[in-house]
Formats: structure tokens, C-alpha cells, sequence
């Protein structure tokens, strides 16, 4: 089969699995209800994401099957996503504690080490360092919060989805700029995986991604990160830079919300996104502008770190620098003094 036939097919099977499940999740009320925390003003359905991870690990069977990918590579996708997203699949249904969460977040992450064998050997401004189990234990703290972050950062239409296509297939760009042919096909197929879902969640969304999603994603992006850093260390800090804008706005809302004594694990709507959708009175616009960030301004400099031409720490701290200061301008973190209205998913 072909990579093309292989992407088409697994776009296919997401979209239809994402029908199917709207379908269970509107027999069993599992529906996300308007609140004054909500950023839309109709009740819907929720869960869809698993779709995502149906589609991607009927996907990563096969490439793992036709000896495109690893055994320690496939493993850790199919293990540590399959349990992430059965938590989320059963906090969509009946919350989990926090701290339940997170101890099963971390299981996730050290099964990805254990099969990934840690935290690959880094390039630090022309050094290569290796961090022993310093690193590893970044790693796992890494992948956490990114399964984490990118649930935060699923509060509008398409928004998640978006971010999902458009780092994933820039991910395998700078990949295949390394010179490795057959690991790219890998965050194709989750573009692909990602895009079937988001037919369904375009504003106005007919489906919510849910836990079980937006957590999957996020170790997913995060496992590419320390994959594809053992092929080629520059890679490592390229999947860093092109998850930027969810990285930027999740921190960054965090550390003040922090600062002001505010409980971090509160639903809140002061990430800096949502005040941008309330101001513009849509979804669209928002969700399609960091579409455009990761590929106008991220990629690029991803494609210059992976080339030589830019150190990879000098490369992340470009690429974030405007992006702080646009997080903070659209008031990331600040204080919510009034609830204002959902915005409609437009």
C-alpha cells in the first residue's frame, strides 16, 4: 500500500469513526452542556477524539506490521496512547480525580521512556550533552505536561484539531529534511488521523474532542519530540518550536494564574485564545490564525534549526519571544473580572 493510499484511508476511517461516535455519545447524553465557563452556547456532543486514536493505531499496526517504524517507536505510540486515552475516555464519562490523572499521565510517560530509552543526547549550542537520568526524569515531566497543555488549550471549535494537522505534517517535513524517509509517514498519518476528526469539529463543531483526544495528542507530539531526537538531536528542539503556540499560551496562563494564587487545576477561560475568540465574537478566525503561526513563522524556523543554520536552544527562544508577547497582549492568564458570553463557534 502506499503512503498516500495509507493517509487517505486513515482520514476516511476517522471521519466515519467520528460520525459513529457522535452517534453513541448523543444516545448516551455524554454531551458537554453550556456554562459560564464554556466557550459555545449549545450542548454537544463530547468523546470524539477517539476516533483520532482508533484511526492512528489501526495506522501505526500497519507501519509497524510493514517494518516502517520500530518495535520500541510502535510500543510506546500504541501503549502509552492507549492508556492515555482510556483515562480520558473515562473522565469523559465519570471525572477522575486530579491526582488519579496524574499519576496515571505519568505511567504513560515513563512506559514512552522505557521503550524510547529515555531522554535522547542533546545539541546545546554547538555541544552534544547527554543529561542521564536528569534528562529523563525532564522528559517524563515533558510529556506530561504536554498531554496536559493540550487539553487546556481544546476550550473552541477546531482549535485543537488544527494544531494536530498542521504540527504534525511540520513535523514531518523537518524530518524528512534529517534524511530519515519512513519516520515521517509516522506524524503524517496522525495529520491524517487528526484531519477525519476535524470535518467533524469545524465551527460550529457537531462533536468535542474530549480528554480522551486532546490528552492522546498531546504524548503523542511529545513522543515525536524524543523519537525523532534519537535519529537526529536538532529534532528534538524543532518539535519543541513547532508546538510553540499551545506551549507559550498553556505556560504562560499557568505562571500567572499561579502567581496569583489561583488553583492551576480550576476550569477558568483566561487563556490567551479565548479571550481572542471573545473578542473577535468566533471561533474560525482564531482556531485558522494558529494554523498559519505554525506554518508561516514556526516551520521555518524549525527548518533552520534542522539544517544547521540555527542552534536549536537559539531557535526555541526566537521562535517563542513574539509569541510571550502576543500571549500576553491577549491577556494570558489575566484575571477574569466578569464572565463574558460564550462566543458562537463561527
Amino acid at each position: 500500500m502506499s503512503a498516500w493510499l495509507a493517509a487517505l484511508l486513515v482520514v476516511l476511517l476517522s471521519a466515519i469513526l467520528t460520525g459513529t461516535m457522535r452517534r453513541y455519545a448523543l444516545k448516551k447524553q455524554l454531551l458537554d452542556r453550556p456554562n459560564e465557563r464554556s466557550s459555545h452556547t449549545v450542548p454537544t456532543p463530547r468523546g470524539g477524539g477517539i476516533a483520532i486514536v482508533a484511526a492512528f493505531g489501526a495506522a501505526v499496526i500497519w507501519l509497524w506490521s510493514t517494518q516502517r517504524i520500530g518495535r520500541g517507536p510502535a510500543i510506546a505510540l500504541l501503549g502509552a496512547g492507549g492508556w492515555i486515552s482510556l483515562i480520558g475516555f473515562l473522565d469523559d464519562h465519570n471525572n477522575i480525580a486530579a491526582r488519579w490523572r496524574l499519576i496515571a499521565h505519568f505511567i504513560g510517560a515513563v512506559w514512552v521512556l522505557a521503550w524510547l530509552d529515555g531522554l535522547p543526547a542533546l545539541p546545546v549550542f554547538g555541544r552534544v550533552w547527554d543529561f542521564g537520568w536528569a534528562g529523563h526524569v525532564a522528559a517524563a515531566v515533558f510529556i506530561v505536561w504536554m498531554l496536559n497543555l493540550y487539553n487546556f488549550m481544546d476550550g473552541i471549535d477546531a482549535i485543537a484539531g488544527i494544531e494536530a494537522v498542521t504540527v504534525a505534517s511540520a513535523g514531518a517535513v523537518v524530518w524528512l529534511l534529517a534524511g530519515t524517509p519512513d519516520a515521517p509517514l509516522t506524524p503524517v498519518l496522525l495529520a491524517a488521523a487528526s484531519a477525519g476528526f476535524l470535518v467533524w469539529n469545524l465551527p460550529p463543531a457537531r462533536i468535542f474532542m474530549g480528554d480522551a483526544g486532546s490528552g492522546f495528542l498531546g504524548l503523542t507530539l511529545a513522543v515525536f519530540a524524543v523519537w525523532s531526537g534519537h535519529d537526529d538531536g536538532r529534532l528534538f528542539w524543532c518539535w519543541v518550536i513547532l508546538m510553540g503556540v499551545f506551549v507559550v499560551d498553556a505556560t504562560t496562563t499557568l505562571i500567572r494564574r499561579v502567581l496569583r494564587g489561583e488553583p492551576f487545576y480550576e476550569a477558568h477561560r483566561s487563556h490567551a485564545y479565548q479571550y481572542a475568540a471573545r473578542q473577535l465574537g468566533q471561533h474560525r478566525a482564531v482556531s485558522l490564525s494558529v494554523g498559519a503561526i505554525n506554518l508561516g513563522w514556526l516551520l521555518p524556523i524549525a527548518a533552520l534549526v534542522v539544517l544547521g543554520k540555527v542552534d536549536g536552544v537559539v531557535g526555541v527562544v526566537a521562535a517563542y519571544a513574539p509569541l510571550v508577547w502576543l500571549a500576553i497582549k491577549l491577556k494570558a492568564g489575566a484575571r477574569e473580572l466578569q464572565i463574558e458570553a460564550p462566543t458562537k463557534g463561527a
